[in-house]
């Protein structure tokens, strides 16, 4: 297998791996990752590759969870922003916020997440429905029949297992990217403080 495009590994703790210092199957992961959607090997990669079965299922279940969403693009986007909330995750919610942004998520939501304030009262009916369900989810690690049937009646069952899809994938790279100690872009400054109290 000829080596790939230029790519980046990098991180803190886990150190990059070089092309010819991987083995097939890593070698494999990494052509899967550029020749998809994402075509980057940035996030969480790096770190997946060190279990590169457990990787080429993580990259191809995010690819779905990323682009074949049954859920609108914005309000995918507000359950990763959520995650990454949640975890703290600076890359993650560095990466994400512009394209939830630019699909039409409010910015003064945005900003309530990102500060653990309460999300503005003049929401849209669906987006209220998906940031209860991701926000009781993180919260209190259920929901309510309330909640549940909200999303159901705006998005179905299938709405619902693909925000959890969104949700579950993203807490795994939040949790690689926290571990890994993953630096933002030069010169970019962290863009959410802790929250002293989980909301």
């Amino acid at each position: 297998m000829n080596s790939p495009p230029d790519f980046e590994l990098r991180g803190h703790r886990f150190p990059p791996l070089t092309w010819k210092g991987m083995s097939a199957t890593q070698q494999a992961m990494v052509s899967a990752v550029l020749q998809g959607k994402r075509g980057a090997m940035q996030g969480p990669y790096n770190v997946l590759l060190r279990s590169p079965e457990v990787g080429q299922l993580a990259q191809q279940f995010g690819a779905h969870t990323r682009f074949e969403s049954s859920l609108p693009l914005a309000l995918n986007e507000l359950a990763i922003l959520m995650v990454a909330r949640d975890w703290t995750a600076q890359f993650v919610w560095w990466a994400h916020r512009p394209m939830a942004q630019e699909a039409g998520l409010p910015i003064a939501l945005i900003e309530a997440i990102a500060t653990g304030r309460d999300a503005p009262e003049d929401l849209s009916d669906a987006v209220q429905a998906v940031h209860r369900f991701c926000r009781d989810l993180i919260r209190y690690r259920q929901v309510s029949d309330a909640v549940y049937a909200d999303v159901v009646l705006h998005f179905e069952e299938r709405g619902v297992v693909d925000l959890m899809a969104t949700m579950g994938y993203y807490t795994l790279v939040c949790m690689a990217l926290n571990v890994d100690i993953y630096p933002l872009p030069q010169g970019v400054q962290p863009p959410l403080q802790p929250l002293s109290l989980r909301n």
